[in-house]
């Protein structure tokens, strides 16, 4: 109990009249107008109604299916499907339900597990950060008293959340799906809304199993044609960025589609849809399709009448004639390998181009950002980016460590040794990742090239844990935000695809993926 209050004191738990309201109002409904059943289900009667609508997006009638109630000129209170828990966004939602002595309304909707602040060295010694560790340790705790499932540091299931969700088929076509963490739109790549919130947030969710929400607009960003050998879906995604910028999608839900999308693996649709927060998105979207349904099949906690599933998922896809509010096309043969070289994921070039001058920019804010990006990464307008020297390089997470990315790292890395002056580490995205890498004999690959080999989690994706930059450190990661002291005060970060990483961690610079051999 002591360690409670002294957390409680530290968190700063406060409540307000407003948001008990909301819980009250929205347990009152959710429960008045789904006791026993899912909004994803339709009635017959509904299905039958809707088939005389206008056409309609993805996203569109996922919304239609979720809303419990709605009021003109209010937010909607959404259903919700699929809770995600962490470390680090949820203890205080957990305190302020003690607080009201409330329960989860739905514990089967939720699973949480560490991944943020966990050490991914050995993992058999105890964690030396306190705060970490308290963390951890409140999230267990957490888990057992408002019986969650849990996925602990040594349970082989256990890994970053949005890897380890789709993996053991919890993530589905047509859910809604929130987590406190921004990277949950990650899931939309099966067809779900998926999206983050905040912690006030994660509490209503799992005091009421429902969310208020504003519904967003809806972009439709299409990629005609095919990608070169060497582009990948992370270069992809990169590109898309580059050209509409970190605030392009803000207030818009992405929906990708184009040839170029629907011949992606899942997994590379995983990395497409994780960084549309990065374009300013509310979330990111991809129908699905067979390729969907062949990756969900047989794992853990699909349906078990599977095919009935599928031939619901399969009415999902927008409607032939449904308009989006915005529409941008573009095509994959214009996509080279991309490196970012500011201090956001908009400022990307080409890695066969140059460092950009401030002064070609048209805009007088955007040259002020360039010209602060280039102070902060020690960078000269001008400079190729083959020619940029590393000292670090990070492959690793929820964008970029399936077991598809480390396979194509590990090409590049096979039968090579790392840079003498690049320390290289390659950090699974889940325990399954991990032994599935193993058994390959991946982990034998980077060893003797000479990368580290780490247990799952987050790791230097963020400086929550002891994978950290140094101070002047510049590093090319496969992450998702290149944000000054992203990965550590000081450190200066290059995003780029697995295969580019491992092949400049082995130049010690930057190459181009295209012309190795």
């Amino acid at each position: 109990m002591a360690e409670q209050a002294e957390l409680r004191r530290k968190l700063g738990v406060f409540r307000s009249k407003p948001f008990e309201r909301k819980i009250r109002d929205s347990l009152a409904l959710e429960r008045a107008s789904r006791e026993q059943h899912s909004l994803a289900r339709l009635s017959r009667f509904q299905n039958q109604a809707l088939r005389t609508m206008k056409p309609r997006t993805l996203f569109q009638k996922i919304w239609d299916n979720h809303v419990v109630h709605q009021e003109a000129g209010r937010q909607a209170i959404l259903y919700v499907d699929l809770h995600l828990v962490h470390e680090v966004t949820s203890p205080q939602a957990f305190e302020g339900l003690r607080l009201e002595n409330r329960q989860v309304r739905r514990p089967e909707r939720t699973i949480a597990t560490a991944d943020h602040n966990v050490p991914t060295s050995d993992r058999s010694l105890p964690i030396a950060d306190p705060i970490s560790k308290q963390q951890i340790d409140t999230l267990r705790q957490n888990c057992k008293e408002f019986g969650i499932t849990y996925y602990d540091l040594n349970d082989p299931q256990q890994g970053i959340v949005h890897v380890i969700g789709p993996e053991l088929g919890y993530t589905q076509p047509g859910m809604i799906i929130v987590c406190g963490d921004s990277h949950t739109s990650t899931h939309g790549a099966f067809g779900a809304l998926a999206f983050g919130i905040g912690t006030s947030e994660v509490e209503h969710v799992l005091a009421t199993q429902t969310l208020l929400q504003d519904k967003p607009k809806t972009l439709e960003l299409r990629v005609d044609g095919v990608l070169k050998p060497g582009v990948t879906a992370k270069d992809l995604i990169l590109y898309l960025i580059g050209q509409i910028t970190t605030d392009g999608g803000t207030g818009y839900c992405v929906e990708y589609t184009g040839d170029a999308i629907r011949s992606l693996t899942m997994e590379n649709r995983m990395t497409v849809c994780n960084m549309s927060i990065e374009a300013g998105a509310r979330a990111g979207m991809i129908a699905p399709d067979d390729t969907t349904y062949d990756y969900l099949r047989g794992r853990k906690f699909v349906p078990k009448d599977f095919e009935a599933a599928v031939a619901k998922w399969r009415e999902l896809p927008t409607d032939p004639g449904a308009e989006y509010d915005k529409s941008l096309v573009f095509q994959a043969a214009d996509i080279a390998p991309q490196v970012t070289w500011g201090t956001n994921p908009g400022l990307v070039v080409s890695v066969n181009s140059h460092v950009p001058n401030p002064a070609d920019f048209a805009d007088a804010t955007d040259q002020k950002t360039a010209a602060a990006a280039l102070e902060y990464m020690g960078l000269k307008g001008g400079e190729p980016i083959t020619d940029l020297k590393l000292d670090r390089v990070f492959i690793g997470s929820c964008t970029n460590a399936r077991i598809e990315d480390l396979r194509a790292a590990a090409e590049v890395a096979k039968g090579r040794k790392v840079s003498e002056h690049v320390n290289a580490m390659v950090v699974p995205g889940s325990g399954q990742v991990k032994i599935q890498a193993e058994q390959e004999g991946l982990d034998k690959v980077f060893r003797e090239a000479g990368f580290d080999w780490r247990e799952a989690g987050c790791s230097m994706c963020l400086a929550m844990n002891p994978d950290k930059l140094a101070p002047g450190e510049r590093c090319a990661s496969t992450s998702n935000r290149n944000f000054e002291g992203r990965q550590g005060k000081g450190g200066r970060t290059h995003l780029v695809s697995p295969a580019m990483a491992a092949a400049a961690a082995i130049a010690g610079h930057f190459v181009d993926i295209r012309d190795w051999g």
